[in-house]
Formats: C-alpha cells, sequence, structure tokens
C-alpha cells in the first residue's frame, strides 16, 4: 500500500525535462520570430507564443497525470492576484498619455526641453532627473509615464536613436524606484527575506550606485559622441509647436499635482485617474484651439468628445511627419494589444505554477548550491527566469524569497543579502522581458519595442552583474560558519 501510494506521488511530480519543455518552447519560438520577422515584431507574436507555450504546458502535465483543478486553481490565484491590478493601470496610463498631450502638458515640456536642453548632455540629464523623481515618488511607471514621455518626444525631435532615449529614461526610472524607501517593490523584497526596509536600502546602495555611475558615463559618452541636432530641424518642430498649440506654463499645474498626489502616497490608480481628468480639463480650458478644430460645443458635445478623445485616436495631419507621430494620440484602444499580452502572460504564469512545473525548476536551482558565490549567482538566474515565467516583478520576488530563505539560512548567508540580490535580478531586469508586465507596459507607453530599448538600459542589466562582482570579492557580506562544538554555538566570521 506505502509502495503504492509512493509510486501515485512520483508519477504526479512532472520531472525536470517536462517542466523545462514549456519554458524552451517559448523561448524557441521567440528567438525564430527575432531571426526571421525582426525585433519590432516580437510584440506583435507574443501573445501566440505565451498561449501556445501554457498550451504546451497543460497537455504535457494531463499526459504525465499531474494536472489538477486544485493546483491550477492555486496558479490562478497567485498569477492574477499580482497581475490583473495591472490591467486597470494600463488604462488609466493610456487616458494619461492622450490627455497630457492635447491638453498641452507635454507640448510645453517638450518646447522647454528644446530650447533649453543641449543636445550632448540631453541623455545623461533625461537619466538623472527620471530618477530623482522616482526616488521621491516611489514609482517608476509613474515617472515613465509621465516625464518620460517628455523625454521621448524631446529626444526624438533632437534626433536620437529611440533605444537611446527609453534607455536612460528607464535606467534613471527604476534606480530610483529600487533605492525610494516609497517604492512597492523595495518594501515587497525587504519584508519578503525579513529584512529592515532602512537596512535593505543602504546594502542596496553597493551596488545600485556604482551601477548608476557606469550608466552615467555611459549616457555621458553617448551625448558627447554623437550629433544627433544635425539631422532635425528642431526650430520648426517649435514652431508647429507654437501653431498647434498654447503653450502656456500654466498647464504645468496639471504634473504638479499630479506629482503632488504621488508624494503623499495617494493610490497608484487614484492618482493615474485624477491626473486623466485633470488633463481632461486641461484640453477645453488651456487648448481652445483644439477644441474648436474638433467642433466641440455645448454640455452634451462636450462629454461625447471627452469620450472620444480618451477611447479612440486622435490624428495630427499638418504634413511633418515626425511632429504628427509625436503628438498624435491612441487612447485606450492603443492599449488593447498590451492589455492582451499581459492576459496572455497572466495565463502562462497560472500554468506553470498551476502544474508543479514551476516548483521543479527551482527547486532544481537551489537544491545542491552550498558556497556564496554560486547561491548570488543562482538567485540572480532564478530571478531572470522567474520574471520570464510569472511575467511579474511581484510575484518574482515573493517566490524568489520563499525558494532561496532557508538555502540562504542553511549555508550561513545573511537575509539582506538575499533581498538584495533579489532588487538587482527581478526588479530592474523585469521592464527587460517582453511578455513581462514591466516589459509590456514600458514599451506601450515609449512607443519603443523592448528589444529596441534593452541593449540601452545600461544600469538595468549592470546591476546583477553588480551583485556577482560583489559576491565573488566578498565585500561587505557577512558570513555564519556553523561549528561541531556544540550544536548551540555559532561563531559569525566577517569575510572582507
Amino acid at each position: 500500500m506505502n509502495n503504492k501510494v509512493l509510486n501515485s506521488s512520483t508519477h504526479k511530480t512532472p520531472s525536470l525535462a517536462l517542466s523545462a519543455a514549456p519554458v524552451a518552447a517559448l523561448l524557441l519560438f521567440l528567438v525564430g520570430v527575432l531571426i526571421f520577422a525582426g525585433a519590432d515584431s516580437i510584440s506583435d507574436f507574443s501573445v501566440i507564443a505565451l498561449l501556445s507555450s501554457s498550451a504546451l504546458a497543460l497537455l504535457l502535465s494531463a499526459v504525465n497525470g499531474n494536472f489538477g483543478r486544485r493546483g491550477m486553481t492555486v496558479g490562478l490565484y497567485r498569477s492574477a492576484r499580482q497581475i490583473l491590478p495591472a490591467v486597470p493601470m494600463l488604462v488609466f496610463i493610456a487616458m494619461v498619455s492622450a490627455t497630457w498631450m492635447l491638453s498641452g502638458v507635454v507640448p510645453v515640456l517638450i518646447d522647454y526641453g528644446l530650447r533649453m536642453l543641449s543636445p550632448t548632455f540631453f541623455l545623461v540629464v533625461s537619466c538623472m532627473v527620471c530618477g530623482v523623481i522616482s526616488v521621491l515618488t516611489g514609482s517608476s511607471w509613474s515617472t515613465i509615464a509621465t516625464i518620460g514621455v517628455a523625454f521621448m518626444g524631446i529626444g526624438t525631435v533632437m534626433g536620437f536613436h529611440p533605444g537611446w532615449i527609453a534607455g536612460a529614461i528607464i535606467s534613471g526610472a527604476y534606480f530610483g524606484d529600487k533605492i525610494s524607501p516609497l517604492s512597492d517593490t523595495t518594501v515587497v523584497a525587504s519584508s519578503a527575506c525579513g529584512v529592515d526596509l532602512f537596512k535593505h536600502i543602504r546594502y542596496l546602495m553597493l551596488t545600485s550606485i556604482p551601477a548608476m555611475g557606469i550608466a552615467l558615463i555611459v549616457f555621458l559618452l553617448a551625448g558627447l559622441t554623437a550629433d544627433p541636432s544635425s539631422q532635425i530641424d528642431t526650430g520648426e518642430v517649435c514652431g508647429l509647436l507654437a501653431s498647434q498649440f498654447n503653450l502656456t506654463p500654466w498647464v504645468l499645474v496639471i504634473p504638479a499635482i499630479t506629482f503632488a498626489l504621488i508624494a503623499m502616497r495617494v493610490p497608484t490608480l487614484v492618482v493615474l485617474f485624477t491626473s486623466a481628468m485633470l488633463g481632461l480639463a486641461g484640453i477645453f480650458i488651456f487648448q481652445p484651439g483644439i477644441t474648436e478644430w474638433l467642433g466641440v460645443s455645448g454640455f452634451s458635445t462636450g462629454i461625447t468628445t471627452s469620450l472620444a478623445l480618451l477611447w479612440g485616436e486622435t490624428l495630427f495631419t499638418t504634413g511633418h511627419e515626425l511632429f504628427d507621430n509625436l503628438v498624435s494620440t491612441s487612447g485606450i484602444t492603443g492599449m488593447f494589444s498590451t492589455i492582451a499580452l499581459v492576459l496572455s502572460a497572466m495565463t502562462f504564469g497560472t500554468v506553470m505554477i498551476g502544474t508543479g512545473m514551476l516548483s521543479v525548476l527551482t527547486h532544481t536551482l537551489t537544491s545542491r548550491i552550498k558556497r556564496r558565490l554560486p547561491m548570488v549567482g543562482s538567485t540572480v538566474v532564478s530571478g531572470l527566469f522567474l520574471n520570464s515565467c510569472t511575467a511579474d516583478q511581484y510575484l518574482s520576488i515573493i517566490i524568489g524569497g520563499n525558494m532561496y530563505r532557508n538555502a540562504y539560512r542553511r549555508v550561513g548567508l545573511e537575509p539582506r543579502l538575499l533581498s538584495r540580490t533579489l532588487e538587482d535580478s527581478v526588479s530592474v531586469t523585469s521592464v527587460l522581458i517582453p511578455w513581462n508586465s514591466c516589459g509590456v507596459t514600458q514599451s506601450a507607453v515609449l512607443g519603443v519595442a523592448t528589444v529596441t530599448y534593452l541593449p540601452f538600459c545600461v544600469f538595468n542589466y549592470l546591476s546583477p552583474l553588480m551583485s556577482l562582482l560583489m559576491a565573488w570579492t566578498g565585500f561587505k557580506i557577512r558570513q555564519t560558519v556553523h561549528t561541531q562544538k556544540s550544536t548551540s554555538e555559532l561563531t559569525e566570521k566577517v569575510i572582507a
């Protein structure tokens, strides 16, 4: 009887090869798209890749006999709880993007930026400003969806490659988000590992500041060696902005109120919705030319027009292609493909968790590690892997903390090393994965494919490398060494 129970239990646990098959299929599919269709097609085929890999996982699970309704319910709950809140956030971000453009907020910021910023220092200034705002607000998403969009417009007019602009914006925003005590991911990482928040942040500085310093040097050198201003007539663009919009500084009241709400720790959804409504009101208050062009007159017409502006496209046709692409908006409908990708990623995460395949893969990564560098390296690899499987940074941090907490304790490594490594490998790399909720969102907001901006997000890929470097040198890493003298005695040894 016992043998039968044991065999049954063993049979219901998927093997390593079986568990790795859906992930391998997903990666191979996307690599094929990248080779044969190009980087811009990744987002078009990601939904198919994720749903196909989910179907493969379900099929293999059913054949193996480890498919169960209870497991899938748990997987759906864990995945949906983290990812579904991103859907209304994406809708509100689309509304903010449309209203901030049409109310004149972004055009005013673009106009000021073109007149005041030197192209030589544009990238480094963009990175630094986004970093400061993200520290103050604790939100990379809000920073990128507001000031980041303005910097994207300024850099585009200056003639910079979109990857460089997005890379500078994202590097700064995620640096600020990572070290801010107001950041959700920072709080989650410290609490998941049982580390005091400010101890976690101070320890995080040891890898974050060097990574950011190198990133700023790279962006400065890129600006010094580039000559983007000679490619586009910025004066012509400024003239078009002035002819199409009322460039009054009073419109900056809208972002001022938005950032004040963020600083007051008002919930993100409330901030985004309020900001969108302020922007919508700003269209009628500050841009009478646009309302006349739209033919708005009367209260009922104003309501209908407002809904149309939020929902669908608003296209400018001045004959200047760059300008028209810059100021035209797509509304909520432009975010539909992004929402579909987020839901597909949630489906893949649900299946991988519900079938037990994710558990098998993560256990394999941690079971035999006994030394510092392999442990940190395994955590970094697991962070990237979890970001790919769960498509959500919060879920990846929580699972990673649960995976490695006992393993770090077993080999005598302190919890703050785990919390720092999770932040370095999960929080900042989530935006580099095309189907992760962060990668999907920032790609849609900035209008740049994830694969396009990935090589230029210097801070984001330097952070996990910096974690590995610190683990290799042992700098500021305390390790508890267990001795055999007594089962109750512990000896602490400080390494470098």
